[in-house]
């Protein structure tokens, strides 16, 4: 996954989402969900590569930025909570994917249903 078509394809596979451009820049697409409108993915171009922020369990955020130099704390949101992924080929495409599935589950609504399960009840799209 390396460009911004490819990373917004893979978020919008999964159930009930849709692309948003919430801001005066085109350069940002942010992939929300239908039923809260939370977003799960923001997509950009920063410094010649496409660039996804995406929220994190604090502890799994630490994991994963101290694993990959291609994931760092978030671009302008909140860094504990959230990471940018630097889309530059150093992680597989299975990788980019549990991150955003792992944001995707992390920012569902909450239903009483997926309130009692845990992330594992996500279908993940095809990479």
């Amino acid at each position: 996954m390396l460009t911004r078509e490819e990373a917004a394809a893979f978020c919008l596979a999964f159930p009930l989402t849709y692309a948003d451009t919430p801001f005066d820049d085109n350069n940002w697409v942010c992939m929300r969900h239908r039923g809260n409108r939370k977003i799960f993915a923001a997509i950009f171009a920063r410094e010649g590569k496409i660039w996804i922020n995406v929220k994190a369990d604090p502890q799994w955020g630490d994991f994963w930025r101290q694993t990959f130099p291609s994931v760092i704390p978030a671009y302008h949101m909140n860094k504990k909570h959230w990471i940018s992924i630097i889309l530059d080929g150093s992680m597989t495409d299975e990788e980019v994917g549990r991150l955003i599935g792992d944001s995707y589950a992390l920012t569902a609504p909450k239903t009483r249903k997926n309130r009692d399960a845990d992330r594992s009840d996500i279908q993940m799209p095809n990479a």
